[in-house]
């Protein structure tokens, strides 16, 4: 394993299996191309060709829109493709910061290849002698991704309806007992992006990123069932999990890897370095 391993797994996909779902001139994601075929039996709302998949010209607002990809959600549960959907929605919409042109459940973003959106934060200790540590979770053993996994610290996606700082503090207090105030001094440090085809589809994810600087006495509690535990591990052992073994969950390698370029870790001596900087973002 490298860190440049994790990096290219994140990115590998063939869109030669995908048809392109387009509205409004605009490319939203992608569908494989069997289930393309399919859709307009679910809801007439879709309108399938043998180079796109949209929706009908009469499908015009947000909740006829929203309640077509219902209808295709509910259809993936049926056909068992989706073991559930998960209540919590996603924004659909052409650009960051653009106004949503529909909503889709969480459950089946995949399937769509719709863009996501996350933040994922570091929770890290300056040590006496200027090294730093980060706050590790153990996820569940339970977890329907990545069960037993290593994570960071905070880390969720963003659901339609909630800015960023407020899904931050949601997910500070839910995932580390983390207040408001002290959720607050976070400090948002950029993105990562990648495109990574999946058994389930294609997963486009943005996870934007914060450090967050702790005392040394101070210990996260998750509050949610995510976590099994915490563990604070000096950077050197972080680096080193990361480089060679496949512990963490998957797109949290590129996190961490974010994390020790920034802070100077992970320096241009690193061979692969130049490729891993711009693969962090594609």
């Amino acid at each position: 394993m490298s860190y440049l391993d994790h990096i290219r797994a994140c990115n590998a996909h063939d869109l030669s299996g995908f048809r392109p779902f387009e509205l409004e001139g605009h490319r939203l994601g992608w569908v494989r191309h069997a289930l393309a075929e399919q859709l307009p039996d679910v809801d007439p709302g879709f309108v399938v060709t043998t180079d796109r998949v949209t929706l009908a010209p009469e499908v015009r607002d947000f909740e006829t829109r929203s309640s077509v990809m219902a209808h295709a959600a509910q259809f993936l549960v049926e056909t068992g493709a989706v073991s559930a959907l998960r209540g919590e929605f996603y924004p659909v919409m052409p650009a960051w910061g653009a106004e949503p042109l529909m909503r889709i459940d969480r459950a089946v973003v995949a399937q769509f290849g719709t863009p996501a959106y996350g933040l994922h934060v570091n929770g890290f200790v300056r040590q006496p002698d200027g090294g730093l540590s980060l706050w590790i979770g153990r996820r569940a053993r339970d977890r329907e991704v990545a069960p037993g996994k290593l994570d960071n610290m905070i880390a969720g996606g963003q659901p339609i309806g909630l800015t960023l700082a407020e899904n931050l503090v949601k997910e500070a207090q839910e995932e580390a007992g983390i207040d408001a105030a002290l959720a607050s001094r976070a400090i948002p440090v950029g993105a990562v992006t990648y495109r990574m085809e999946t058994e389930a589809g294609l997963k486009q994810d943005t996870l934007f990123l914060y450090d967050l600087e702790l005392d040394a006495d101070f210990v996260p509690q998750n509050t949610d069932g995510e976590v099994e535990r915490f563990e604070l591990w000096p950077l050197d052992r972080v680096a080193e999990s990361v480089r060679a073994t496949k512990d963490w969950k998957f797109n949290v390698n590129l996190v961490v890897i974010d994390f020790m370029v920034r802070h100077g870790w992970l320096t241009p001596d690193e061979p692969d370095y130049l490729e891993i900087v711009t693969g962090l973002r594609r």
